[in-house]
């Protein structure tokens, strides 16, 4: 196989999504029994499915998760998440499917939301989260969508080892 093979992967397409009432986000506290960040803190989100593209995907995810309906849904980045970060050989797990991360920003009229068994839903005040236990350890993709969405300049970024 060439150099050039050996250096593609797969990825998996999902959503991240951050809803903005006012000065506060909602996000998520996921469930202690999920296999894969429990009790950290994200955005709304998930998988894209076979059938759907990604903006129905981060609307979709949005109603699974909170039960509300949003407006003004944005696409505000785009960040390659290599398949082979956090494994102990990163270079002899090139197999490991990579994330294609859609980030999405959205506005909802209030702060009923419905919960779901992915995790606690909460509302927090923008100048807050820097203070939460985040899945990646800060709040730097929020903080990268925000902007995003003031400018009117998408973000694409890659999350290698």
């Amino acid at each position: 196989m060439s150099t050039e093979m050996n250096s593609r992967y797969v990825v998996v397409p999902r959503t991240l999504c951050f809803v903005f009432f006012e000065d506060d986000v909602l996000l998520i506290k996921r469930s202690p029994l999920r296999r894969l960040f429990p009790n950290k803190i994200n955005g709304l989100g998930g998988h894209v499915e076979r059938d759907e593209d990604v903006y129905g995907a981060a609307a979709r995810e949005i109603k699974e998760e909170a039960g509300i309906t949003v407006t003004d849904l944005w696409l505000a980045g785009v960040v390659n998440v290599d398949g082979a970060l956090g494994q102990a050989d990163p270079l002899a797990n090139r197999g490991y499917p990579g994330v294609m991360l859609f980030v999405f920003t959205a506005q909802t009229n209030g702060h009923d939301v419905q919960a779901s068994d992915e995790g606690e839903l909460l509302w927090v005040s923008l100048m807050d989260v820097v203070d939460l236990d985040w899945v990646d350890g800060d709040p730097g993709l929020l903080h990268q969508a925000i902007k995003a969405r003031q400018t009117g300049r998408l973000f694409f970024s890659y999350k290698g080892f």
